[in-house]
């Protein structure tokens, strides 16, 4: 028998439920499906646990969420000293109150204290949990933006950021002894279990609003009118909540999508970096002649503007652009308001736009460069905790984080933020888009590209390796016409100071660049293209025709 069919034999054969051993005997009628579901375990990648839910030691079910717990039991009580406590939440998605209560159960079962939240609450509050309980890890089941099929389970450490190496090597390693249902104790212990409710909302709120910057300038323009989607997600109740708090008034939401559903009924796909996502926001909008357009994906720590242009079209921006504009408003204010200082910084990850970091030494503040994925950038702030200040953060994917009492992306804050910066431009009479344009009249014009291919299964997995052997030995002589100066491969840590990650960037003499990464999370490889100059937006359709 092939490794795959031994696996899924096991589950026939083991201590599974009925309903388990009959969806895979289902599978064995189609021998490709079946190899997709069992050929590996599932692994932490950058996002955590992440895959479509099923049965099969590659899916997301109740045996590999309460091994992942199992392992993550036993991990904390053989290196963690004193009482052990974990916050567990849950987002939008089907089944994942199902896998939080797996979660609590198993976690209780190993004499460990679990504060679970009763409702659907965002990634931001998970992190924020952890550290205002003082626990010692945290635990999200989301599967962020991903499609319905997928659910996925995020580990935070006591710091309240998401866990990196070698803490997650080390879980996963634990996960790897655990081969049976039997080795995983399911039988909670409700003496364990407290539950969290929205006093944890209030204690956020009282924590992260008094980051805001323009008081003044946010009472005059009250009326600034906004729309915001959940997407069906968990922003539901606490991005409108912090808007109506800072004084605005005139927030109205996409009501077909504030139902919390896991079946996201009227998107493709819940994920805002994608225009269709914002489709009936974007309609309402201009039903409403609103100004601004909001939305959060299932989770909450991502999210997607759209902005009206000179010609009062509604204009999507992309994440590349967001996080700069908040970076210029953020370190503009601060200097306005006499509050930067040497020690501040702020934090991007490599993929994302150059034009944070030119903003950033245009203020006399340093900018550090981490490898893709939040819980990096929240490396940096553990790593200056209590020595300097971490101002924000952004990363090209939509994800934002202002201030260090959440530790990942945060979208409520972030779209707060947003509205916050539309209102201050409206009193030096701008637009969100006229201040985009000021900031490239400054620093320079950019423009981001980005393409995914899907390459799913085991052979896609092999295609996605060779991809990246060939570019390893080949790389690109030019882009865009440009010779190429510099190759950086981040599989070399001793070169780029970084952990090592299976990353190339390739940078030309005109100061474009592409970067090649297989997904950590999705069958995927990613091109991140950028280009420098006046005819930035030419330069990445020839660099898509030349990579993808």
């Amino acid at each position: 028998m092939k490794e795959f069919e031994k696996r899924a034999q096991a589950w026939l054969d083991g201590d599974f439920d009925a309903d388990s051993k009959a969806a895979v005997r289902e599978l064995q009628k189609d021998p490709a499906a079946l190899e997709d579901a069992f050929h590996r375990n599932l692994e932490f990648g950058t996002g955590g646990l992440r895959g479509l839910m099923g049965v099969g030691t590659n899916r997301i079910n109740k045996y590999t969420v309460g091994m992942a717990t199992q392992g993550l039991a036993n991990y904390m009580k053989a290196n963690v000293k004193g009482p052990l406590s974990v916050c567990v939440s849950f987002d939008s998605r089907n089944n994942s109150p199902y896998f939080a209560q797996i979660t609590a159960d198993v976690l209780s079962a190993n004499g460990i204290k679990v504060w679970l939240f009763t409702e659907t609450h965002p990634v931001p509050l998970v992190s924020f949990a952890v550290r205002h309980k003082k626990a010692t890890a945290g635990v999200m089941i989301t599967a962020s933006h991903n499609p319905k099929e997928y659910n996925g389970y995020k580990v935070f450490w006591s710091d309240g950021a998401q866990i990196i190496s070698p803490v997650d090597k080390d879980i996963v390693a634990e996960v790897a002894g655990i081969t049976d249902p039997s080795q995983v104790k399911f039988t909670g212990n409700p003496d364990l279990i407290e539950t969290m409710g929205r006093e944890l909302d209030e204690a956020y709120f009282q924590s992260v609003l008094p980051m805001m910057l323009s008081p003044q300038e946010r009472k005059k323009h009250a009326g600034l009118k906004i729309v915001y989607t959940p997407l069906h997600g968990s922003g539901v109740r606490l991005v409108p909540e912090a808007l109506r708090r800072l004084g605005f008034v005139n927030v109205l939401t996409v009501k077909e999508q504030e139902k919390l559903d896991g079946n996201f009924p009227t998107v493709a796909s819940p994920n805002p970096e994608e225009p269709a996502a914002l489709k009936m926001a974007l309609e309402l909008a201009d039903k409403e002649a609103a100004d601004l357009v909001m939305g959060t994906d299932p989770d909450a720590d991502r999210m997607g503007i759209a902005v009206r242009d000179n010609n009062g079209e509604m204009l999507l921006l992309n994440g590349n652009q967001t996080a700069a504009m908040l970076t210029y408003y953020i370190l503009t204010r601060r200097k306005e308001l006499g509050t930067l200082s040497p020690h501040n910084y702020v934090v991007k990850t490599i993929v994302t736009t150059p034009l944070v970091a030119d903003i950033a030494a245009s203020f006399g503040v340093e900018c550090f460069d981490v490898l893709t994925g939040f819980k990096y950038i929240a490396e940096i702030v553990r790593r200056y905790e209590g020595k300097r200040e971490f101002v924000c953060g952004g990363e090209e994917s939509f994800g934002f984080n202002v201030g260090e009492h959440v530790r990942d992306k945060d979208a409520v804050i972030s779209c707060c933020m947003v509205a916050e910066c539309a209102a201050w431009a409206a009193e030096q009479g701008m637009s969100l888009y006229n201040l985009m344009q000021k900031i490239y009249e400054i620093y320079g014009y950019r423009k981001e590209g980005l393409v995914s291919l899907v390459r799913k299964g085991v052979a896609g997995a092999q295609e996605i390796q060779k991809i990246m052997s060939d570019f390893r030995e080949e790389p690109p002589k030019q882009l865009a016409g440009s010779p190429v100066v510099r190759v950086i491969d981040y599989n070399c840590p001793d070169k780029t100071g970084l952990p090592k990650s299976n990353v190339l960037q390739f940078f030309s003499a005109e100061g474009d660049v592409v970067t090649v990464r297989p997904s950590g999370t999705e069958p995927k490889i990613k091109f991140y293209f950028g280009a420098k100059g006046g005819d930035s937006d030419a330069k990445i359709e020839s660099l898509k025709k030349q990579f993808a």
